[in-house]
């Protein structure tokens, strides 16, 4: 039984539209690809950064699922995933030996896909 001083998180699917569900299969999309990204990098330093992007798109998805401040997680997970996007560039083409777009790779596309989809979602979400 919650009291007036606690709050009990709950599941808040009702007030999502078809917009939140393409944000939540983006995120979705680019968390896994993260997080099979770390696992296969592991224990490299670069393998905890990805492993790490992918919890913070799973919370993220979390917190809309539960209603919780939607509009800051909205806010915060364009500049966080655009900062996925700027340093999946600099990390792999700027600084690094592959030659963009031939060296981009499967997974890069639909994580880059997906990502830019969110970006746009969430810009509309959020105004």
């Amino acid at each position: 039984m919650a009291t007036a001083d606690s709050q009990q998180l709950e599941l808040s699917t009702d007030t999502l539209r078809g917009l939140h569900w393409m944000g939540i299969l983006t995120a979705l999309v680019s968390a896994a690809i993260h997080l099979l990204l770390g696992v296969r990098m592991l224990p490299s330093g670069m393998a905890i950064s990805f492993v790490l992007a992918g919890l913070g798109f799973l919370g993220a998805i979390a917190l809309v699922l539960f209603d919780y401040r939607r509009r800051a997680v909205y806010a915060l997970g364009i500049p966080f995933t655009l900062v996925q996007i700027v340093l999946w560039y600099y990390f792999n083409f700027a600084a690094g030996p592959k030659s963009f777009p031939a060296d981009v790779g499967t997974l890069g596309i639909i994580d880059k896909v997906a990502q830019v989809v969110l970006i746009v979602v969430l810009v509309v979400l959020l105004r």
